[in-house]
């Protein structure tokens, strides 16, 4: 292999791959990224078994070839040049030069051929939306995602594919909340079903997915690929296996009929409610939420701590209501919506809440003890 490339392409390349690399003793080569120089262009491949991430950036190529290097390393030598050009050139069978202006760096490497191969989707079916959708969509839904390992299922986010509705949702939950979103979409009957996607594999995502461009999505029963594509070309790739297990039947804790159904200003609740979470502790992280006479107030009392009220002046003139709810959970939708809007459902303080906004984005949320 022989290369010539821009510092800044390279760097991109590396930062694009480097998340996924694996810090395992136990098998080197996974500490390492692939680098394949053909075609033009210089492919960077990274994984830890469970996801793969591949990016495609242009070279001026003298000589094709492939080997592995540590990237963390090489992703560090490349932040310290200097020099806006870069060349690499194996050397040997286990070496790496790079040279960038007056600097040059040799790294020990390990055989590409050792590097586990690329994984197999088995699916010729796709289908596409843009980038940017699927991306807000991860992101009004993997704030509810569940981190107790016991609960494996809930650990990422199930995406449901319908082909006669023409729609694609994603769901997560942690037991406490949900949160669920849809988007119109063509999809292939092919791909007709439920699968859950990892953590991990949706942090990268929401990562990578850009604001522009098209990102095309393969399902198999055991792994889901993204291809990310940007200026009409196939640049980035995530490949991921799936959580084996059934996702629980979500639609049972969306409450049939709402008593209150309640217009909010979303800034206006967040700021309220971020004044509120100020005077709440580990121990009391709840406020209590009072509607009354087209007025909305906000307390949170905290023994150790003090207290807090705000009022928002709302279109209600239901009877009195109150509700407690955990505040952080319910900051986490109004960050991840846009809506100027959102409208907030009631049946009493003991039943579960719901908050849905004009798009098809809906969110429950388990009440807590009223404080005292």
């Amino acid at each position: 292999m022989k290369i010539s490339v821009a510092k800044e392409q390279l760097l991109q390349g590396l930062q694009a791959v480097q998340n996924v690399v694996s810090a395992r003793r136990s098998f080197p080569i996974l500490s390492n990224v692939l680098l394949e120089a053909k075609d033009g262009g210089l492919r960077f491949t990274a994984t830890d078994l469970e996801i793969t991430v591949s990016c495609v950036i242009p070279v001026d190529m003298a000589e094709p070839g492939a080997t592995t290097v540590p990237a963390k390393r090489l992703l560090g030598i490349t932040r310290e040049l200097s020099s806006p050009e870069v060349e690499i050139e194996t050397s040997g069978e286990d070496g790496l030069s790079v040279r960038s202006g007056s600097s040059y760096f040799k790294l020990r490497t390990l055989p590409a051929d050792e590097f586990p191969p690329a994984p197999s989707l088995e699916s010729d079916a796709s289908f596409s939306l843009p980038q940017d959708g699927l991306k807000l969509m991860l992101k009004q839904t993997a704030y509810a995602i569940s981190y107790d390992e016991t609960r494996y299922v809930l650990n990422g986010v199930l995406a449901l594919r319908d082909s006669a509705a023409g729609k694609l949702a994603v769901v997560a939950t942690d037991g406490r909340r949900m949160a669920l979103v849809e988007r119109a979409c063509e999809i292939p009957s092919e791909l007709d079903g439920q699968s859950i996607v990892p953590t991990k594999a949706v942090n990268e995502l929401q990562r990578l997915l850009a604001s522009e461009g098209t990102v095309t999505v393969t399902f198999s029963d055991k792994m889901a690929g993204f291809r990310l594509e940007n200026d009409g070309g196939h640049d980035l790739e995530i490949a991921t296996k799936l959580i084996d297990g059934k996702f629980p039947n979500f639609r049972q804790v969306i409450p049939s009929e709402a008593k209150e159904r309640i217009q909010l200003i979303r800034e206006e609740l967040l700021v309220a409610l971020r004044r509120a979470e100020l005077m709440t502790s580990d121990k009391m992280n709840s406020v209590k939420i009072t509607f009354a006479d087209n007025r909305m107030t906000i307390n949170a009392n905290t023994p150790e701590v003090g207290e807090a009220e705000d009022s928002l002046a709302i279109n209600y003139q239901g009877p009195s209501l109150a509700v407690a709810f955990n505040p952080s959970y319910l900051l986490d939708p109004l960050k991840a919506l846009d809506d100027d809007e959102v409208y907030l459902e009631l049946i009493d303080e003991l039943s579960p809440g719901v908050i849905r906004s004009a798009d098809t984005f809906l969110y429950v949320i388990m009440p807590m003890r009223i404080p005292n």
